[in-house]
């Protein structure tokens, strides 16, 4: 695929404004009270006001869902992370041609907010719109890391997480691209398109599912479809909810 020139990124990044709360980002230099960064979190270093972050957002996940085992709300919490850094990234790359430098360490995190999660970012400084940069600053900078430290709390799998990166990526790529396409700017979403089927093909997620214009199906569970209620969702491997096993391949 064809590389912008690297541009500027406003403060603001005002261009994600009009797609919604998954792709907004605030941006200041310091949120209005404390809050963890990321990195924070990852490192399962506590902070004052909620102890350890990423143990907060699980336990308050599970509440939130019923979920009867924390492995549940655990991948929960992951996906709906990994959908929003996937969007901003995304996003990003489509509209403006560069990516904001998202590293963990600029990204302060609300565990206490509602969906989608409450980031800001702290400096906007712009990297490369291209898959490789995108990997590294989401796959590598975030999701890696989340994964090990969500793995040193939970028993859930590698496959279950990373299936869940490639669906949060494909969702955040398929919302763009209808929203490009509504707003005639049809370069955006052909570049949407683009960057997620390579992103797709990276290592870490080649393998988790199929992607077929952009309808995304999974090789693995989420396991949302223990929480009482719950289906199964649109790209899961299983067509129904499981009924014979108490614990169901998830990866």
């Amino acid at each position: 695929m064809s590389i912008l020139p690297l541009v500027d990124l406003d403060p603001a990044l005002a261009a994600l404004r009009p797609l919604g709360g998954f792709f907004a980002l605030r941006t200041a230099p310091e949120p209005p009270r404390p809050l963890p960064t990321l990195a924070d979190a990852y490192a399962h270093r506590p902070c004052d006001t909620h102890g350890n972050a990423l143990d907060f957002r699980v336990r308050k996940v599970a509440r939130a869902l019923r979920a009867p085992e924390p492995r549940v709300a655990a991948s929960v919490a992951q996906q709906g992370l990994a959908a929003r850094l996937w969007s901003v990234a995304l996003g990003c790359a489509a509209l403006y041609g560069a990516t904001p430098d998202l590293e963990p360490r600029l990204l302060r995190w609300d565990p206490e907010g509602s969906a989608p999660d409450d980031l800001w970012l702290t400096e906007v400084r712009a990297r490369p719109g291209d898959p490789r940069t995108l990997a590294e600053t989401v796959l590598r900078g975030h999701l890696a890391p989340l994964a090990t430290a969500l793995r040193d709390r939970h028993p859930v799998a590698p496959g279950l997480l990373w299936g869940n990166a490639a669906s949060a990526l494909a969702g955040a790529a398929r919302l763009l691209e209808q929203w490009a396409r509504a707003h005639d700017r049809p370069a955006a979403a052909d570049r949407a398109r683009a960057l997620t089927a390579e992103l797709l093909d990276d290592p870490l997620l080649a393998g988790t599912g199929a992607l077929t214009g952009t309808a995304f199906r999974r090789r693995s569970c989420c396991l949302y479809y223990r929480v009482p209620g719950a289906g199964v969702c649109g790209d899961c491997c299983f067509t129904r909810p499981p009924r014979s096993s108490p614990r169901a391949p998830s990866g």
